[in-house]
């Protein structure tokens, strides 16, 4: 996703997508595990984009405060 995409969302969403992310990667691991993935890069991938939707919940809620 791109910053401009993840400004766009509100909290709830921040944290719907981060959630389903989660459970995304989880999978993932799981599945390359048992056998290696096609793209493995995908999970480097999905990890920055947790960490980008984290950075910008954290950031909306020092906001608020």
């Amino acid at each position: 996703m791109k910053t401009k995409e993840i400004k766009e969302l509100s909290v709830e969403e921040l944290q719907e997508r981060v959630a389903q992310l989660k459970l995304n990667l989880e999978t993932m691991k799981i599945n390359h595990a048992i056998s290696p993935l096609d793209k493995p890069t995908e999970i480097t991938k999905t990890r920055h984009t947790i960490a980008q939707l984290l950075t910008e919940l954290t950031k909306r809620n020092n906001q608020q405060k």
